[in-house]
């Protein structure tokens, strides 16, 4: 297999491979990206998007089974990097596609036109575990002992579960900003065992650190920048066209952080139109907080594109020198995408050339607001999730989606990711606090706050609207 499979750098004007077997991150000429290209004329490859149908119902005993019961594995296909004895798997990707009707109706579309992708229903609470079961598999077949990552949380509670259930485990090690982590993420880390180390610094810092640290002590890097973390991601767009009859939706919608998803979904569709098994490709929607907006400003503000691989880097450089010489810091409630310097900027760009895409940025308010909404009319989600269904009210507004188009909006985290943020929205109460100041009366549209009641029985009907019978 490894002779249909190689590593290329993604810089037009270089084009170096490598073979799968080399652990890199970048291009050793140009220090590029690097891509995971397949010989699709010499792989197995289904004539049909139906072929994976048969898969969607298995049990998961057996070898195949346990293969097929994976929401990644199950498109191995179009991912054939290893081979079935190297899969680490947790049953990674039985998410839910859900229609709401009723959040749609509440901006603005048309009904059967809205669909929430659930990534927060994964094994460790978010879409990670798509990339993890993929970076594991290939770390597993390299024989690595050791990993590690920077974080926000998300990826060191999913790199934390997928070290101990590889066979044998490996040491998992993560590298975490002070002060820059969600109690409902880093309890997960550390209770999954992994070696946490807190640096003084935001995730930027995290990410250069772990990078150094990896290259230098040969330990196997877990970020995004990992090529094999966004093959796993590709299969979230595999899972959404599944559990839409094999139909394109007109939308993809999803958060933008360190741009690994938005990546993954570019090269997916690309991969799935030259081989003939889609006939046309959504748009795509990349939503910023505006506490960490680079690709908004670099391609919205900036235009920069992608422009077959040369763009500007220049403008690219001066962003970043100018963010040093501010000493500036990304801010905002979502967590998971407080990242100003993204690793997959470029790759990001690709997508939305390829996916004839836009940018847009919602502030932390917008999301608060929009995440209530989700919870009230679904599962809920985590902060930077919502700020998919805020980029949507925003495109409504702007009416460059109209109520007519099929949506998707990617949901990448669970609610109980960061329940901190959840209460205080509804209630005032910072729950972070070591002495939680008095609480400051909700303001959002949407807040729901305990309503303070005397332990007496007619005070309590009175409550609920009643009067105690007599």
């Amino acid at each position: 297999m490894t002779d249909k499979v190689h590593q290329v750098c993604i810089n037009p004007d270089c084009g170096a491979t490598y073979g799968i077997d080399e652990i890199l991150f970048s291009c050793t000429r140009c220090r590029s990206l690097l891509d995971i290209a397949y010989d699709w004329d010499r792989l197995a490859v289904p004539h049909s998007l139906n072929f994976f149908e048969h898969r969607w119902g298995t049990k998961g005993l057996g070898a195949q089974g346990r293969l097929d019961f994976s929401g990644v594995w199950r498109f191995r296909e179009l991912m054939p990097f290893v081979g079935p004895e190297s899969v680490v798997t947790i049953g990674e990707g039985r998410t839910l596609l859900e229609q709401n009707d009723t959040l749609g109706r509440e901006l603005g579309m048309k009904p059967e036109r809205l669909f929430l992708q659930y990534e927060g229903l994964n094994p460790s609470g978010s879409f990670k575990d798509n990339g993890m079961t993929a970076a594991f598999s290939l770390a597993r077949k390299l024989g690595r002992k050791r990993v590690a990552c920077a974080s926000t949380g998300n990826t060191s509670a999913s790199v934390a579960m997928y070290a101990h259930k590889s066979d044998p485990p490996m040491q998992g090690i993560v590298f975490i900003g002070t002060g820059k982590i969600a109690y409902g993420k880093l309890s997960q880390a550390l209770d999954y065992g992994a070696l946490t180390l807190q640096i003084q610094g935001d995730f930027d810092a995290c990410l250069r650190r772990v990078m150094q640290v990896s290259d230098k002590l040969g330990i196997y890097l877990m970020n995004s920048v990992n090529p094999y973390r966004l093959e796993g991601q590709k299969a979230i767009m595999y899972r959404v066209l599944q559990a839409r009859d094999w139909e394109v939706p007109d939308w993809i919608i999803v958060p933008g952080g360190n741009l690994g998803n938005c990546s993954a979904f570019g090269k997916a569709f690309a991969e799935l139109r030259a081989l003939g098994l889609v006939d046309r490709i959504p748009r795509l929607a990349i939503i910023n907080a505006t506490g960490a907006n680079t690709l908004y400003q670099l391609v919205e503000q900036q235009k920069v594109v992608w422009n077959g691989g040369r763009y500007d880097r220049d403008k690219v450089t001066a962003f970043y020198a100018d963010l040093d010489a501010r000493n500036y810091l990304p801010h905002t409630i979502a967590s998971a995408i407080e990242i100003s310097r993204p690793v997959n900027l470029p790759k990001s760009l690709r997508a939305v050339e390829i996916m004839n895409g836009l940018i847009r940025e919602v502030s932390d308010e917008v999301i608060l607001e929009h995440k209530a909404l989700v919870g009230r009319y679904g599962f809920g989600c985590e902060p930077a999730s919502a700020a998919t269904v805020a980029g949507l009210r925003l495109l409504r507004e702007q009416q460059v989606i109209s109520p007519d188009d099929r949506v998707v909006c990617i949901l990448t985290g669970h609610e109980l990711k960061d329940p901190d943020a959840t209460v205080k929205y509804h209630t005032g109460i910072d729950m972070k606090s070591v002495t939680p100041p008095p609480a400051v009366p909700p303001t959002g549209r949407a807040a729901n706050p305990p309503i303070q009641v005397a332990d007496d029985l007619e005070a309590i009907c009175a409550a609920l609207g009643e009067t105690l019978p007599e």
